[in-house]
Protein backbone atom coordinates (compact mmCIF):
# COMPACT_ATOMS: atom_id res chain seq x y z
CA UNK A 1 0.00 0.00 0.00
CA UNK A 2 1.11 3.54 -0.71
CA UNK A 3 1.59 6.41 1.70
CA UNK A 4 0.51 9.09 -0.75
CA UNK A 5 1.74 12.65 -1.11
CA UNK A 6 -0.85 15.43 -1.02
CA UNK A 7 -0.49 17.77 -4.01
CA UNK A 8 -1.00 21.37 -2.92
CA UNK A 9 -1.97 24.45 -4.87
CA UNK A 10 0.81 27.03 -5.22
CA UNK A 11 0.46 29.93 -2.84
CA UNK A 12 -2.28 28.23 -0.81
CA UNK A 13 -2.85 25.65 1.90
CA UNK A 14 -5.48 23.96 -0.28
CA UNK A 15 -5.35 20.53 -1.87
CA UNK A 16 -4.97 20.42 -5.66
CA UNK A 17 -7.97 18.20 -6.40
CA UNK A 18 -7.12 17.57 -10.04
CA UNK A 19 -3.59 16.52 -9.15
CA UNK A 20 -4.94 14.18 -6.45
CA UNK A 21 -7.15 12.39 -8.96
CA UNK A 22 -4.24 11.99 -11.39
CA UNK A 23 -2.03 10.62 -8.62
CA UNK A 24 -4.68 8.15 -7.48
CA UNK A 25 -5.09 6.86 -11.03
CA UNK A 26 -1.31 6.56 -11.48
CA UNK A 27 -0.99 4.54 -8.28
CA UNK A 28 -3.95 2.27 -8.99
CA UNK A 29 -2.70 1.53 -12.50
CA UNK A 30 0.67 0.54 -11.05
CA UNK A 31 -0.81 -2.41 -9.21
CA UNK A 32 -0.82 -1.22 -5.59
CA UNK A 33 -3.41 -2.67 -3.21
CA UNK A 34 -4.42 0.48 -1.39
CA UNK A 35 -3.65 4.13 -0.69
CA UNK A 36 -3.16 5.89 2.64
CA UNK A 37 -4.00 9.58 2.56
CA UNK A 38 -3.05 12.42 4.91
CA UNK A 39 -0.29 10.51 6.66
CA UNK A 40 3.23 11.76 7.21
CA UNK A 41 4.14 11.61 3.51
CA UNK A 42 0.81 13.36 2.93
CA UNK A 43 1.95 16.26 5.18
CA UNK A 44 -1.33 16.34 7.08
CA UNK A 45 -0.07 19.10 9.39
CA UNK A 46 -0.11 21.52 6.45
CA UNK A 47 -3.90 21.30 6.00
CA UNK A 48 -6.85 22.21 8.17
CA UNK A 49 -9.53 19.73 9.23
CA UNK A 50 -12.05 20.74 6.57
CA UNK A 51 -9.50 20.37 3.78
CA UNK A 52 -8.51 16.94 5.08
CA UNK A 53 -12.15 15.85 5.17
CA UNK A 54 -12.74 17.03 1.60
CA UNK A 55 -9.70 15.14 0.34
CA UNK A 56 -10.78 11.85 1.93
CA UNK A 57 -14.32 12.21 0.59
CA UNK A 58 -13.05 12.96 -2.93
CA UNK A 59 -10.54 10.13 -2.85
CA UNK A 60 -13.02 7.50 -1.66
CA UNK A 61 -15.39 8.47 -4.47
CA UNK A 62 -12.74 8.27 -7.16
CA UNK A 63 -10.07 5.77 -6.15
CA UNK A 64 -10.02 2.34 -7.81
CA UNK A 65 -8.25 0.87 -4.77
CA UNK A 66 -9.24 1.03 -1.08
CA UNK A 67 -8.48 4.27 0.74
CA UNK A 68 -7.18 4.29 4.30
CA UNK A 69 -7.54 7.65 6.03
CA UNK A 70 -4.91 8.87 8.45
CA UNK A 71 -6.85 10.86 11.04
CA UNK A 72 -3.91 11.94 13.21
CA UNK A 73 -4.50 15.10 15.19
CA UNK A 74 -3.00 16.87 18.19
CA UNK A 75 -6.33 16.54 20.04
CA UNK A 76 -8.65 13.59 20.60
CA UNK A 77 -11.65 15.64 19.48
CA UNK A 78 -9.94 16.53 16.20
CA UNK A 79 -9.00 12.92 15.52
CA UNK A 80 -12.57 11.77 16.19
CA UNK A 81 -14.04 14.46 13.94
CA UNK A 82 -11.78 13.33 11.10
CA UNK A 83 -12.44 9.66 11.81
CA UNK A 84 -16.22 10.02 11.73
CA UNK A 85 -16.02 11.96 8.49
CA UNK A 86 -13.79 9.28 6.95
CA UNK A 87 -16.12 6.50 8.08
CA UNK A 88 -19.08 8.40 6.65
CA UNK A 89 -17.27 8.78 3.33
CA UNK A 90 -16.59 5.04 3.15
CA UNK A 91 -12.88 4.83 3.96
CA UNK A 92 -11.68 1.23 4.19
CA UNK A 93 -9.85 1.81 7.48
CA UNK A 94 -8.42 4.46 9.78
CA UNK A 95 -4.81 5.13 10.74
CA UNK A 96 -4.17 6.85 14.08
CA UNK A 97 -0.86 7.97 15.60
CA UNK A 98 -0.26 9.31 19.12
CA UNK A 99 -0.95 13.03 19.53
CA UNK A 100 1.79 15.11 17.94
CA UNK A 101 3.85 18.19 18.87
CA UNK A 102 3.60 18.18 22.69
CA UNK A 103 5.32 15.33 24.54
CA UNK A 104 3.24 12.80 26.47
CA UNK A 105 4.13 9.75 28.53
CA UNK A 106 3.11 6.26 27.44
CA UNK A 107 0.11 6.09 29.85
CA UNK A 108 -1.36 9.21 28.19
CA UNK A 109 -0.61 7.87 24.71
CA UNK A 110 -2.36 4.63 25.64
CA UNK A 111 -5.38 6.44 27.09
CA UNK A 112 -5.68 8.68 24.01
CA UNK A 113 -5.78 5.66 21.69
CA UNK A 114 -8.12 3.63 23.88
CA UNK A 115 -10.54 6.53 24.08
CA UNK A 116 -10.34 6.97 20.32
CA UNK A 117 -11.30 3.34 19.73
CA UNK A 118 -14.02 3.37 22.37
CA UNK A 119 -15.68 6.44 20.89
CA UNK A 120 -15.80 4.90 17.41
CA UNK A 121 -17.36 1.66 18.66
CA UNK A 122 -16.06 -0.52 15.81
CA UNK A 123 -17.28 1.77 13.01
CA UNK A 124 -14.19 0.95 10.92
CA UNK A 125 -10.95 -1.04 11.27
CA UNK A 126 -8.37 1.02 13.18
CA UNK A 127 -4.62 0.72 12.63
CA UNK A 128 -2.14 2.11 15.11
CA UNK A 129 0.66 4.21 13.62
CA UNK A 130 4.07 4.46 15.24
CA UNK A 131 6.41 7.05 13.71
CA UNK A 132 8.66 8.40 16.48
CA UNK A 133 10.66 10.58 14.06
CA UNK A 134 7.78 13.08 13.98
CA UNK A 135 5.57 12.54 17.01
CA UNK A 136 5.32 10.82 20.38
CA UNK A 137 6.60 7.29 20.23
CA UNK A 138 4.20 4.37 20.54
CA UNK A 139 6.46 1.94 22.39
CA UNK A 140 6.25 -1.67 21.27
CA UNK A 141 5.06 -2.71 24.71
CA UNK A 142 2.28 -0.10 24.68
CA UNK A 143 1.28 -1.10 21.16
CA UNK A 144 1.08 -4.76 22.17
CA UNK A 145 -1.14 -3.89 25.15
CA UNK A 146 -3.46 -1.96 22.84
CA UNK A 147 -3.50 -4.63 20.15
CA UNK A 148 -4.30 -7.32 22.72
CA UNK A 149 -7.61 -5.56 23.49
CA UNK A 150 -9.03 -6.51 20.10
CA UNK A 151 -10.02 -2.89 19.47
CA UNK A 152 -7.39 -2.40 16.77
CA UNK A 153 -7.00 -4.23 13.46
CA UNK A 154 -3.23 -3.86 13.32
CA UNK A 155 -0.29 -1.52 13.34
CA UNK A 156 1.89 0.38 10.91
CA UNK A 157 5.31 0.51 12.54
CA UNK A 158 7.50 3.17 10.95
CA UNK A 159 10.17 3.14 13.64
CA UNK A 160 12.71 1.35 11.44
CA UNK A 161 13.73 -0.73 14.46
CA UNK A 162 14.12 -4.43 13.86
CA UNK A 163 13.60 -5.18 17.55
CA UNK A 164 10.14 -3.61 17.34
CA UNK A 165 9.25 -5.85 14.44
CA UNK A 166 10.41 -8.95 16.34
CA UNK A 167 8.33 -8.03 19.41
CA UNK A 168 5.24 -7.24 17.35
CA UNK A 169 5.57 -10.42 15.29
CA UNK A 170 5.69 -12.51 18.46
CA UNK A 171 2.62 -10.71 19.84
CA UNK A 172 0.74 -11.26 16.57
CA UNK A 173 1.08 -15.01 17.06
CA UNK A 174 -0.68 -14.68 20.41
CA UNK A 175 -3.51 -12.25 19.70
CA UNK A 176 -3.75 -11.85 15.93
CA UNK A 177 -3.54 -8.54 14.07
CA UNK A 178 -2.08 -7.19 10.82
CA UNK A 179 1.57 -6.16 11.08
CA UNK A 180 2.49 -3.56 8.48
CA UNK A 181 5.93 -2.05 7.91
CA UNK A 182 6.03 1.72 7.46
CA UNK A 183 9.75 2.24 7.01
CA UNK A 184 10.99 1.16 3.58
CA UNK A 185 14.46 0.38 4.94
CA UNK A 186 13.02 -2.69 6.69
CA UNK A 187 10.48 -3.69 4.08
CA UNK A 188 12.39 -6.54 2.43
CA UNK A 189 13.74 -8.26 5.57
CA UNK A 190 10.49 -7.78 7.49
CA UNK A 191 8.24 -8.92 4.64
CA UNK A 192 10.50 -11.93 4.12
CA UNK A 193 10.21 -12.67 7.86
CA UNK A 194 6.42 -12.55 7.93
CA UNK A 195 5.19 -8.94 7.91
CA UNK A 196 1.72 -8.73 6.41
CA UNK A 197 2.59 -5.85 4.11
CA UNK A 198 3.93 -2.34 3.80
CA UNK A 199 2.58 1.18 3.71
CA UNK A 200 5.35 2.75 1.67
CA UNK A 201 6.20 6.39 1.09
CA UNK A 202 8.70 5.44 -1.61
CA UNK A 203 5.89 3.63 -3.43
CA UNK A 204 4.25 6.99 -4.07
CA UNK A 205 7.06 7.80 -6.49
CA UNK A 206 8.09 4.30 -7.63
CA UNK A 207 5.11 1.99 -7.06
CA UNK A 208 6.29 -0.40 -9.76
CA UNK A 209 9.46 -1.19 -7.82
CA UNK A 210 7.65 -1.94 -4.55
CA UNK A 211 5.03 -4.07 -6.32
CA UNK A 212 7.72 -6.07 -8.16
CA UNK A 213 9.75 -6.47 -4.97
CA UNK A 214 6.73 -7.69 -3.03
CA UNK A 215 5.99 -10.23 -5.75
CA UNK A 216 9.60 -11.47 -5.70
CA UNK A 217 9.40 -11.94 -1.93
CA UNK A 218 6.09 -13.82 -2.22
CA UNK A 219 7.56 -16.15 -4.88
CA UNK A 220 10.72 -16.79 -2.89
CA UNK A 221 12.86 -15.47 -5.76
CA UNK A 222 15.91 -14.52 -3.69
CA UNK A 223 18.06 -13.27 -6.56
CA UNK A 224 15.37 -10.94 -7.92
CA UNK A 225 14.46 -9.83 -4.41
CA UNK A 226 18.04 -8.80 -3.61
CA UNK A 227 18.49 -7.02 -6.93
CA UNK A 228 15.27 -5.00 -6.55
CA UNK A 229 15.92 -4.29 -2.88
CA UNK A 230 19.31 -2.83 -3.82
CA UNK A 231 17.55 -0.41 -6.18
CA UNK A 232 15.07 0.50 -3.44
CA UNK A 233 17.94 1.38 -1.11
CA UNK A 234 19.53 3.53 -3.82
CA UNK A 235 16.33 5.56 -3.88
CA UNK A 236 16.00 5.61 -0.08
CA UNK A 237 19.52 7.06 0.24
CA UNK A 238 18.42 10.08 -1.78
CA UNK A 239 15.04 10.38 -0.01
CA UNK A 240 16.65 10.35 3.42
CA UNK A 241 19.12 13.07 2.46
CA UNK A 242 16.29 15.62 2.17
CA UNK A 243 13.50 16.68 4.54
CA UNK A 244 10.50 14.37 4.07
CA UNK A 245 8.86 14.18 1.57
CA UNK A 246 10.86 16.52 -0.65
CA UNK A 247 12.44 13.88 -2.88
CA UNK A 248 9.09 12.11 -3.37
CA UNK A 249 7.59 15.35 -4.67
CA UNK A 250 10.52 15.91 -7.03
CA UNK A 251 10.36 12.34 -8.33
CA UNK A 252 6.66 12.66 -9.09
CA UNK A 253 7.38 15.87 -10.97
CA UNK A 254 10.02 14.08 -13.07
CA UNK A 255 7.36 11.47 -13.85
CA UNK A 256 5.04 14.17 -15.17
CA UNK A 257 2.67 14.33 -12.20
CA UNK A 258 1.75 17.63 -10.57
CA UNK A 259 2.84 17.47 -6.93
CA UNK A 260 2.73 21.13 -5.98
CA UNK A 261 5.32 23.28 -4.22
CA UNK A 262 7.51 22.31 -1.31
CA UNK A 263 6.33 23.38 2.13
CA UNK A 264 9.31 25.66 2.79
CA UNK A 265 11.61 27.79 0.59
CA UNK A 266 14.79 26.04 -0.48
CA UNK A 267 18.30 27.39 -0.04
CA UNK A 268 20.49 27.67 -3.16
CA UNK A 269 22.51 24.67 -1.96
CA UNK A 270 19.36 22.56 -1.53
CA UNK A 271 18.11 23.60 -4.94
CA UNK A 272 21.39 22.42 -6.48
CA UNK A 273 21.16 19.08 -4.67
CA UNK A 274 17.57 18.61 -5.79
CA UNK A 275 18.61 19.32 -9.37
CA UNK A 276 21.25 16.60 -9.00
CA UNK A 277 18.61 14.23 -7.67
CA UNK A 278 16.25 14.98 -10.55
CA UNK A 279 19.01 14.25 -13.08
CA UNK A 280 19.93 11.02 -11.29
CA UNK A 281 16.31 9.91 -10.99
CA UNK A 282 15.53 10.61 -14.66
CA UNK A 283 18.43 8.36 -15.67
CA UNK A 284 17.85 5.71 -13.00
CA UNK A 285 14.08 5.24 -13.40
CA UNK A 286 13.91 3.72 -16.92
CA UNK A 287 16.52 1.12 -16.02
CA UNK A 288 14.67 0.12 -12.87
CA UNK A 289 11.28 0.00 -14.59
CA UNK A 290 12.74 -2.34 -17.19
CA UNK A 291 13.98 -4.65 -14.44
CA UNK A 292 10.57 -4.52 -12.74
CA UNK A 293 8.85 -5.64 -15.95
CA UNK A 294 11.32 -8.46 -16.59
CA UNK A 295 10.15 -11.23 -14.27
Amino acid sequence: MVAALTPRRAGETKVDSGAVLALLEFLASSGVEGVVLMGTTGEFTNFDVDERRRLIEQAVRNSRVPVIACVAHSTLDGALLLARAAVGAGAAALLIMPPHFFRYRQPEVKEYLLRFAAELKGAAPIYLYNIPFFTNELAAETAIELLSTGLFAGIKDSSGRWENFVKLRAARQRCGFRLLIGNDVLFTPARSAGADGVISGCACAIPELLVALDEAIARGDAERRERLDAHLHEFIAWVDSFPAPMAIREALSVRGLAAGPHAVPLSPEEQRRLAQFRTWFAEWLPQVLTKCRNA
